[in-house]
């Protein structure tokens, strides 16, 4: 647990023990999750003489409690579900890399490993004059916010209220970093997808990509809901310049929840095209075969003509009759490839040699 004390009249430091809230300013105490819930509570206690509600320490305690917001007569609860401390948006070491001066070749390996979504829930405890939050035991944005403050290279949070808008913009901050690696990993999903040369079977892999987009959809909401909760409810109490800044905060989470919805919609998209383009190619290869058949059938119907069993027939005992029914034959299945290309039955495919670079991605 640390107890930061926060004030315009002098430098932030760190304090090891508090007895009373001091005569301006505010404290900042950050604890842990793993570190026990009882000497926070008490110790929050002895400076505002407000005991924290058992179901909101219950609350506190528990790792998969959504965000939400709730209020009492004397403190605020805001409940934030951030990244989690291992949310790498980069590829694991066994994935295909893209550097920067590197490209594939059309059709080669790309990585389509689900990107995994980590979060973990920080609680606010906001009072008059402290502010109380309990973290995982690795929180980044937290830790940011906390240095930064410390260095004293940032301006002071006026109040309680600024202190929490920092930290939760922090907090989406790290939402807004995972637009570009989504992305990407929804791009490659594509070219698998659309990729000609190997059948695509990795389905639930996809599906479970979709299951995380998802997640990151709902996750917004939640904490587009706990924040304009927030917001409606010290709506008259605070200033215009923090109620601009808690908007802008949600127009942020907006960002990274339009996103996702355009995620999703791309999946959706790549697998329909997927499908569409089976079909095609299921078409193109029946139009292949009917068009063999349709030449080989009159060639098949003469060879099955002079093989039957007469004694009489035409250029059996011409010496030249093999060569004249072969030529014969094979002009008939020169002028039906000519006739079938003109009424562009048969089309050339030249498809080039693709490249996949970083700039398509």
């Amino acid at each position: 647990m640390q107890l930061l004390l926060i004030s315009k009249d002098r430098p932030i430091e760190r304090i090891e023990a508090l007895h009373q809230l001091p005569a301006e300013g505010f404290v900042w105490i950050d604890a842990a999750h793993s570190e026990p819930g009882e000497a926070w509570r008490d110790l929050a206690e002895n400076l505002t003489g407000v005991r924290i509600f058992d179901a909101h320490m219950t609350d506190a305690s528990n790792d998969g409690h959504p965000s939400y917001f709730d209020n009492t007569s004397d403190y605020e609860v805001i409940i934030f579900r951030g990244l989690g401390a291992h949310a790498d948006p980069r590829d694991d070491e066994k994935s295909v890399r893209l550097g920067a001066n590197r490209t594939y070749e059309y059709g080669g390996p790309i990585n389509t490993q689900p990107f995994r979504i980590k979060t973990a829930p920080v609680v606010f405890f906001l009072f008059q004059r402290l502010v109380i939050t309990v973290r995982p035991d690795e929180a980044p944005s937290i830790g940011q916010v906390r240095s930064r403050l410390l260095s004293n290279a940032v301006r002071v949070p006026a109040s309680p209220e600024d202190l929490v808008h920092r930290v939760l913009n922090a907090m989406v901050d790290r939402y807004l970093e995972l637009r570009l690696p989504m992305a990407e990993r929804v791009d490659r999903w594509q070219r698998n997808l659309l990729d000609p040369r190997r059948p695509f079977n990795d389905w639930h892999a996809l599906l479970d990509q979709r299951i995380e987009i998802r997640k990151l959809e709902h996750l917004c909401e939640e904490q587009r809901d706990a924040i304009q909760e927030w917001r409606d409810h010290r709506y008259e109490n605070l200033s215009d310049a923090m109620n601009v800044r808690i908007s802008d905060l949600l127009e942020h989470i907006a960002r990274v929840l339009n996103h996702a919805q355009r995620l999703e919609q791309t999946a959706e998209s790549a697998v329909q095209l997927h499908f569409s383009a089976t079909a095609h190619r299921t078409n193109e290869i029946m139009r292949t075969l009917t068009i063999l058949t349709a030449i080989f059938m009159p060639l098949t119907l003469i060879t099955g003509i002079f093989g039957m069993n007469f004694k009489e027939m035409p250029w059996l005992d011409w010496h030249l009759g093999f060569w004249t029914t072969i030529g014969l034959m094979a002009l008939l299945a020169l002028f039906l490839m000519l006739f079938f290309r003109a009424k562009r039955y048969i089309e050339r495919s030249d498809r080039p040699r693709r490249h996949i670079s970083t700039h398509d991605l």
